[in-house]
C-alpha cells in the first residue's frame, strides 16, 4: 500500500489546512511585529500613516478632478466633484508641509467622521421603533461613537497618540490569536493527512 507523501495532501480539505495554519501564522507574527513597533514608536507611527494618509487625499483629490471634469453628469455634479476632488487635494498636500499637520489633520478627519458617525448611528437608532431588536445597544454605540469623535476634535494630539498606542495593544493581541490559532489549525491539519 502506497501512502501519500507529506507534500501532497490526499484531500483539497487537508491541503486548504495545511496551506492555512502558514498563512495564519505568517498574520500572526507580523500583526504582533507591527504592534510592537507602534508600541515603541507610536510618535513615528503616526508621522508616516500622516505621510501616508496624505497620499491617499492627493490621489483621491486627482482622482476626484479627473471624474468631474470627464464623467457626463450635471454641472452641479461636476461642480461639488470638483470643489471635493480640489480640497482633497489641498488637504493632502498640507499634509507633506510636516508630521504636526499631517498628525493634526488625520486626527481631525477622523474625529470629525467618528462624530458624523456617531450622530447619524444615534439619530437612526431612535427612528426606530422602540420594539426593534437591539435599538438601545444602537443608541449606546453611536454616542459612545459621537464622544470618541468629539475627544478626537478637542484634543486632537493627545487623543490620536492614545488611539495609536491602543491600536498597537490591539495588534499584538491579535497577533497572538491569531499565532494560537495557527497551531491549532497545524495540529488539526496533521490529522487530516
Amino acid at each position: 500500500m502506497t501512502y501519500p507523501s507529506d507534500d501532497y495532501p490526499p484531500t483539497p480539505l487537508a491541503a486548504l489546512a495545511k496551506f492555512g495554519w502558514h498563512t495564519a501564522l505568517v498574520l500572526g507574527l507580523l500583526a504582533v511585529a507591527l504592534g510592537v513597533v507602534v508600541l515603541a514608536w507610536p510618535d513615528r507611527t503616526l508621522e508616516v500613516i500622516g505621510v501616508l494618509f496624505g497620499v491617499y487625499l492627493v490621489i483621491s483629490g486627482i482622482l476626484q478632478i479627473v471624474l468631474a471634469s470627464t464623467v457626463h453628469v450635471s454641472t452641479g455634479l461636476r461642480v461639488l466633484g470638483f470643489i471635493s476632488g480640489a480640497l482633497s487635494l489641498l488637504l493632502g498636500l498640507l499634509c507633506f508641509r510636516g508630521a504636526y499637520q499631517s498628525v493634526l489633520l488625520l486626527s481631525l478627519w477622523i474625529g470629525i467622521g467618528l462624530l458624523f458617525r456617531g450622530v447619524t448611528g444615534t439619530v437612526a437608532a431612535l427612528d426606530q421603533p422602540s420594539s426593534a431588536p437591539g435599538r438601545g445597544w444602537q443608541v449606546f454605540l453611536g454616542i459612545v461613537t459621537a464622544l470618541a469623535g468629539t475627544i478626537l476634535l478637542v484634543d486632537p494630539f493627545s487623543s490620536i497618540f492614545a488611539l495609536a498606542v491602543m491600536a498597537g495593544i490591539w495588534l499584538v493581541l491579535i497577533g497572538v490569536v491569531e499565532i494560537a490559532h495557527a497551531i491549532t489549525l497545524r495540529s488539526r491539519a496533521k490529522r487530516l493527512v
